[in-house]
């Protein structure tokens, strides 16, 4: 796979939760965020909790569970909204997914690049 370069801009991060509060991030900062995104992409057990509550685990795509051991984020706070980098080879599908558990819609793709 080919290593990506997401830069994502969340409006209010203090805000941002996901729908089920069995899944969202419940932190305050962009360094919590964005070891909380970090551990999320790296290691299964949050896909792993969203896909054993699901009506049936077994007909959940397996791909949405893929995990890059070596996907980097940083976040920081910049002009009144909260900028993260995300470094990994994961597509956007399981991105998306994980933020959306994580944070609902509060992001918005920035850009992406080859890394």
């Amino acid at each position: 796979m080919a290593r990506n370069h997401y830069y994502i801009s969340i409006a209010s991060l203090a805000q941002a939760r996901g729908d089920d509060p069995r899944f969202a991030w419940d932190g305050a900062g962009p360094d919590q965020f964005a070891e909380t995104l970090r551990q999320a992409l790296r290691e299964d057990g949050l896909f792993q909790r969203w896909r054993a509550a699901q009506p049936d685990p077994d007909a959940v795509e397996s791909s949405l569970g893929a995990v890059d051991p070596a996907a980097q984020v940083t976040a920081r706070v910049a002009d009144l909204h909260t900028e993260v980098d995300l470094l990994t080879d994961l597509p956007m599908s399981v991105v998306r997914h994980r933020l959306h558990l994580l944070i609902g819609g509060a992001w918005q793709l920035r850009d992406l690049r080859a890394a």
